[in-house]
């Protein structure tokens, strides 16, 4: 009999079985990690967001700075929509006439394999195709007028979404065509870590069916479909499930995990649930803590299968070493831990 690949063991979870091991999904921003997580992602190379910054298909600048770990959002007071009934003048989708997708979707996925942070194999493919409805407006328009937006102008918000959705559709149909992705990925984050942006209803109104018209042409295609929302935003899971969802990232303690679990058990795999703001964020912290939040937190969401180990450290700016140390020790309790959780 074949061995079982972090792949397959990733996938089964997904499809409600309980695994043989915890599995570690990779965001691809956690250095210190043993071995290769279960999953990785693409996007359309032709659409993707700029990687290292700079102008997205749109007209977006997406800038890095030292307090968001170098991570990239809208460069602030650079805004490119400043009233949302004038979006069909400043929003204009691309051309994909020209592109051989075919050709195009080889290319990556060989380059990725040759970087070495791609096997098909052993890594299940997961396929996204933009950082989400809710999170384009605001890039858009600013925080501020995003949602002044969703609140004075929702028709004219719901034609920019099916625009955008008309745009993206194509996209997905075409990546799964040639990508063969194992998961499809939606990204949106529609919350903070106290609450969400927006309400249930206005989620449901403003968001909600696009995001269920890109998980229909998932499911269409037999994918399962997966939710990247960070943030207190439990409120919208019943929506989720709805439109299909198996599995959530980052699934933060901020959300009441363990009622969640309850409630949908593996129907709704938790990706995440380890919460690094106690004493954990401090240059002492020993080893020895380091460990044992990870024993309670695989302790806490794993039993009887539905939960991924998604979460590490980000590199803080000049203290890149200590992030590393720290990651280090947690991705190597995750594995040891985590190997021989289920044959306790």
């Amino acid at each position: 009999m074949a061995q079982l690949t972090e792949k397959q063991n990733y996938l089964n979870i997904l499809k409600g079985e309980t695994p043989e091991w915890i599995p570690f999904y990779d965001y691809g921003m956690f250095p210190g990690s043993p071995r290769k997580g279960c999953n990785m992602m693409i996007q359309a190379a032709c659409t993707a967001m700029p990687m290292n910054g700079g102008k997205d298909i749109w007209g977006v600048t997406w800038v890095p700075s030292e307090s968001t770990m170098n991570a990239l959002l809208p460069e602030p007071d650079n805004f490119i929509l400043d009233d949302i009934t004038k979006w069909r003048d400043v929003i204009k989708a691309p051309s994909l006439d020209d592109v051989d997708w075919e050709m195009m979707v080889k290319k990556q996925i060989d380059d990725m394999t040759a970087a070495g942070i791609l096997n098909r194999e052993t890594q299940a493919l997961h396929l996204s195709t933009h950082v989400g409805y809710f999170q384009m407006l605001v890039a858009f328009m600013g925080f501020v007028e995003g949602i002044c937006a969703i609140v004075d102008e929702p028709e004219e918000v719901t034609a920019l979404m099916e625009y955008l959705s008309d745009f993206y559709c194509n996209i997905e149909r075409k990546m799964i065509e040639y990508a063969k992705p194992d998961v499809f990925q939606i990204i949106d984050d529609t919350a903070a870590q106290r609450t969400p942006f927006i309400s249930r209803e206005q989620y449901r109104e403003l968001i909600w069916p696009y995001h269920k018209r890109q998980a229909d042409i998932a499911r269409e295609y037999g994918i399962p479909v997966a939710m990247h929302c960070c943030g207190h935003c439990e409120v919208f899971i019943d929506d989720w499930m709805e439109m299909g969802v198996c599995a959530w990232d980052p699934a933060q303690p901020v959300n009441d995990l363990s009622a969640i679990k309850a409630k949908y058990g593996n129907d709704l795999v938790i990706i995440g649930g380890w919460d690094p703001t106690p004493h954990i964020v401090f240059d002492d912290v020993t080893e020895e803590e380091l460990r044992q939040s990870v024993r309670d937190t695989i302790d806490k969401y794993a039993p009887g299968g539905g939960y991924v180990w998604a979460v590490g450290l980000m590199r803080s700016v000049g203290r890149e070493e200590n992030s590393d140390r720290k990651n280090k020790i947690i991705f190597d309790e995750v594995y040891k831990y985590g190997s021989t959780f289920y044959k306790k």
